[in-house]
């Protein structure tokens, strides 16, 4: 394959990931799941939205590769995924000007 689509397929990925935190709500969930593992019976009050939406959120971050979901009988219980956070970082850190390389 040519090294310059698994360049491009690569920044794709990572866009997607940028474009999943683009909402407010999204946002809202990560930082639900900073503390650990929840499911969604106990994230709905916490961030008083539709299960639905809560849902569709949590599926457009599991998508984007940003949270896990493992089931527990008839639960699924989300989680984020640290290493998908620290290639967003290490993005952002190739960006800044001030920065001399890749993030380590």
């Amino acid at each position: 394959m040519n090294p310059s689509r698994i360049a491009v397929r690569s920044k794709a990925s990572t866009a997607g990931a940028f474009s999943a935190l683009g909402d407010p709500a999204r946002l809202a969930v990560l930082e639900a799941l900073h503390g650990g593992t929840r499911c969604v019976c106990d994230l709905v009050p916490q961030l008083g939205l539709a299960q639905n939406l809560l849902s569709y959120h949590l599926r457009i971050l599991r998508e984007a590769g940003l949270v896990t979901g493992a089931r527990r009988g008839r639960r699924i219980e989300y989680t984020i995924e640290p290493a998908a956070l620290r290639v967003l970082q290490a993005q952002l850190a190739e960006l800044d000007p001030g920065s001399r390389g890749p993030a380590r």
